[in-house]
């Protein structure tokens, strides 16, 4: 059995269907195959709140990717990771103040993330889970060029 995530080759394709309410100004219905969900904004800007903001799915998508790739990659190696965990934050900052940013007028978006490791874990081997983390699906589309093509249903 491999344990190459699914959707890591090219013919793989995710897709999901998003459409208002009616519910509420911002309120979404949300499919992605046979799972039903909600999105929202918050009450702070006109939102009900009923779901996730846009951004909020964001964080859970590259949240939940880092764990997986980690589970992957230590069951792979039969490494004794017992349980992770990922927080993450979003805000937009200064380009100016990324050092490493290549934008240097406006705001660019910043991530953090925090990556929790437990298990009986040597220095070497939680070193090479962070270096890892960088490799999960969702985070290599995120710092690559993304091709967004629109069209009218």
């Amino acid at each position: 059995m491999s344990t190459k995530p699914a959707n890591a080759g090219s013919d793989h394709q995710e897709s999901a269907v998003v459409a208002e309410s009616g519910a509420g100004l911002y309120e979404q219905d949300i499919a992605i195959g046979k799972h039903r969900l909600k999105g929202d904004e918050p009450e702070s800007v006109g939102g009900g709140d009923a779901g996730p903001s846009p951004y909020a799915y964001l964080l859970a998508a590259l949240g939940s990717c880092t764990s997986m790739t980690l589970r992957m990659y230590a069951n792979r190696k039969g490494w004794p990771l017992k349980h992770v965990e990922v927080r993450l934050s979003h805000r937009k900052v200064h380009a100016e103040d990324c050092e490493t940013c290549e934008t240097k007028q406006g705001f660019v978006d910043r991530i953090e993330r925090i990556i929790a490791i437990e298990g009986d874990l040597d220095e070497d081997q939680r070193t090479r889970l962070m270096e890892i983390a960088d490799k999960c699906p969702v985070h290599r589309t995120l710092k690559s060029e993304v091709w967004i093509e629109t069209k009218r249903a």
